[in-house]
């Protein structure tokens, strides 16, 4: 498949625009938050630990990971985002957590930018998510073009990203949702690595997660809301003033973190969940375990520090790696095992 040259310069750009409005434009959910604020953890002022055998490692999806930490899927396919990725890859390596890249839809439609994605040279020992939106398998993608995109990667597992709102908003978007699930499930008897469903930032509730589980669907990242609003980041690339109205309309549309992290808990005991959606340090990572979640990620965090330089990404995964440390040293757990099982997180009523 070889789209026109048109289609893939749109693509291009608006991965550029992306990542200029969120980092110039207030894009942050203001009505929403990620409901982590209505908990808090019960203080141990005599934890019977000794701060240097705290263990914060983990495995996801038969990885070891240092830390539960995710980079959270944001970008590629220009020459900014390639420095971007690089630098994030480099300290994902140092620290052994995980990446994810941005949607490589760009890099089916113009196969000169894969080299954008391509970071594997960079963290051979991570793990690494490809990524393409799940809606463009109602548009002539298939088993090939997501083999090309995990190829690019050498990539661990795919994430499907599911973004409706953001189709709704974004100039010229993809709004053929019908039938997908089906998709999805044939997809994932056939794929050979793992697939991920993962929500942009208005979260997946346990209906849907039930139903993605039952497609063959390896890993839910709820991408909850209460973070970065791609209704309005969109509203920012409006061609009409109808765009923009549906953007700002809709910038705090969705379901909170902490809720969909909740009840997908409570209809799925064992699947693999990540959370993300409006994490911004190393207590929201902390509690978004406590409450049911195998590993977080962060995104906004990250791109600000990657769009400064490779050491401030590093000291940004040295500051939550501490704060997390910090988290089960006060609350008197050596484990992350420990903490999720311990009670140490109290819902505020």
């Amino acid at each position: 498949m070889n789209p026109p040259t048109n289609i893939s310069a749109q693509t291009q750009n608006r991965k550029a625009d992306h990542i200029r409005i969120c980092l110039e434009e207030d894009v942050q959910s203001h009505q929403i938050t990620n409901g982590l604020e209505r908990y808090r953890f019960i203080h141990s002022c005599l934890p019977e630990l000794n701060h240097n055998d705290i263990d914060i490692s983990t495995t996801f999806l038969g990885k070891n990971l240092n830390a539960p930490l995710l980079i959270s899927s944001m970008t590629g396919g220009t020459e900014q985002a390639a420095i971007i990725n690089q630098r994030l890859a480099q300290v994902a390596q140092h620290y052994k957590i995980a990446m994810g890249v941005g949607s490589q839809r760009v890099a089916v439609e113009k196969p000169q930018v894969a080299n954008t994605f391509a970071v594997r040279k960079y963290a051979p020992d991570v793990l690494l998510l490809a990524n393409l939106g799940a809606v463009q398998l109602n548009y002539k993608y298939g088993l090939d073009e997501c083999l090309r995109v995990v190829d690019i990667l050498e990539a661990d597992a795919l994430i499907l990203h599911i973004n409706p709102l953001q189709e709704c908003i974004q100039p010229k978007g993809d709004t053929n949702f019908r039938g997908l699930l089906d998709k999805i499930s044939t997809l994932c008897s056939k794929l050979p690595v793992p697939v991920i469903a993962k929500e942009v930032g208005n979260g997946i509730s346990a209906a849907i997660a039930n139903k993605l589980i039952a497609a063959g669907v390896a890993a839910i990242d709820v991408a909850g809301a209460g973070g970065t609003s791609w209704a309005k980041v969109e509203s920012e690339r409006a061609e009409n003033p109808l765009q923009r109205r549906l953007g700002r309309t809709f910038a705090d549309w969705g379901l909170p973190t902490a809720e969909c992290i909740t009840t997908i808990r409570a209809i799925a005991k064992d699947v693999p969940l990540i959370a993300s959606g409006g994490l911004r340090h190393g207590l929201d990572v902390a509690a978004a375990i406590a409450l049911g979640a195998d590993i977080a990620g962060l995104a906004m965090p990250f791109l600000q520090a990657a769009a400064t330089s490779e050491t401030a990404v590093a000291e940004l995964a040295e500051v939550l790696i501490a704060e997390i440390t910090t988290v089960l040293f006060c609350t008197g757990n050596a484990t992350l095992y420990q903490l999720k099982h311990s009670g140490s997180l109290q819902r505020i009523e």
